[in-house]
């Protein structure tokens, strides 16, 4: 028993120095690996293609396509309002009546004054007529007949005068009807019943458009020329989408129809407008959103492999392989995610090479290995003094 104990132990001694120059002579290894640059693999796969309609979104704001601010055009007391904040109203409709009682006096004075000078037109005219016989027939002399012809033509500009200030007066009186000069809706009253308004002094109530309404929107001067390139030109009616700011979007679309003669220095931006259909009233001037813009045409995108983006603190990127196999770590912009593949906006061109498999052993600016696809690793079996030890060990147990 002592002697199969004494050859185990010297065994297991052997086995233990044997042990130690392996494992110098792996550390002596193991350095001269390390001074060699491991190349890593990796799988290279082309940035493909999809013809898509591009979009573009931005801030948006709801403007009524005109505001009309109703104004008192003569002076007197307000004495009647005919609506009520909020409503529709018709152009043409009367909205606010002013005392008219002065109105019609002076209507009344201007009518009497217009048929004195009517009448002494018509009596004048007569006579310059009598004197006309009377002086071909020398009757009677030349002057006489001048000074009857200079009357009627006075009269007759006293008649035109009079006409003149009896349609004044007419017009003043129908003035203290205030009526709606456009069809809309009414705002908030600023003047109310029993208040002296005077001429020119400000709004008595606003009336907003309501059907159809414009969406404005600035939109990056970028995105705008990009808009063109892809249109081949920047007189094109596209379609809009309107997005409430609850997040829900507009059940109709809107057309672009105009677009700024300048660029915001300040933001960088043009502004653009689109008409949109309001007959349920669901737009409402004033009203911020968000607009979605689309192109008329398709554009070729660049398309990958969704797994082959990765993401730091700034942002997501890619690493992009040149001829010579060097990754290159490029940061890029997503346009949209489409399952296992990504359309990208910037970064990456149509037939740039970049790397989809191996991402983690990828040295940016080191030569990589191009390969098909990855091998996998081997399962790492136990080495042979592990395996002996193990052997021994169920020895010593079955001694036991």
């Amino acid at each position: 028993m002592k002697k199969k104990i004494t050859i185990i132990v010297s065994i297991i001694f052997g086995l233990i120095f044997l042990r130690y120059c392996i494992t110098a002579f792996n550390t002596h290894m193991s350095k001269v690996n390390k001074q060699k640059v491991a190349m890593p693999e990796i799988v290279v796969d082309k940035v493909g293609s999809k013809d898509i309609i591009k979009s573009f979104e931005s801030p948006a704001r709801v403007v009524a396509k005109y505001q009309v601010n109703v104004e008192a055009r003569i002076d007197g007391y307000l004495l009647r309002s005919y609506f009520k904040e909020g409503d529709f109203v018709k152009a043409g409709q009367v909205l606010f009546e002013i005392e008219p009682q002065e109105y019609q006096y002076a209507l009344q004075q201007a009518q009497a004054n217009l048929k004195s000078a009517k009448a002494k037109q018509v009596y004048y005219d007569k006579q310059s007529a009598r004197a006309k016989q009377l002086v071909d027939h020398d009757y009677i002399a030349k002057a006489d007949y001048d000074n009857a012809v200079a009357q009627r033509d006075s009269f007759r500009a006293d008649y035109q005068r009079s006409l003149s200030a009896y349609k004044d007066a007419r017009r003043n009186l129908g003035y203290t009807k205030v009526k709606a000069p456009v069809s809309g809706r009414v705002g908030m009253i600023d003047v109310t019943v029993g208040n002296f308004v005077r001429m020119n002094a400000g709004a008595m109530t606003t009336i907003y458009s309501v059907n159809p309404m414009y969406v404005a929107f600035p939109l990056e001067i970028n995105d705008f020329n990009e808009l063109v390139r892809i249109d081949g030109s920047a007189n094109v009616n596209r379609k809009v989408e309107y997005i409430f700011s609850n997040g829900k979007k507009y059940e109709l679309q809107g057309i672009q129809d105009f677009f700024d003669n300048k660029v915001d220095e300040a933001s960088g931006t043009i502004t653009l407008r689109a008409t949109f259909k309001n007959d349920k009233h669901q737009l409402i001037s004033g009203d911020y959103g968000r607009a979605i813009i689309y192109a008329t045409k398709t554009d070729p995108t660049p398309i990958i492999p969704t797994k082959a983006i990765q993401e730091n603190q700034e942002g997501k990127y890619v690493y992009k392989v040149d001829k010579n196999n060097i990754p290159t770590l490029t940061y890029i912009k997503v346009l949209e995610h489409k399952g296992d593949y990504t359309l990208i906006k910037e970064g990456v061109s149509i037939g740039d090479r970049i790397a989809v498999g191996g991402l983690q052993q990828i040295i940016p600016g080191t030569p990589a290995k191009i390969v098909n696809q990855l091998a996998e690793k081997p399962v790492k079996k136990p080495n042979i003094f592990v395996r002996i030890f193990r052997k021994i060990k169920q020895l010593i147990k079955g001694n036991k």
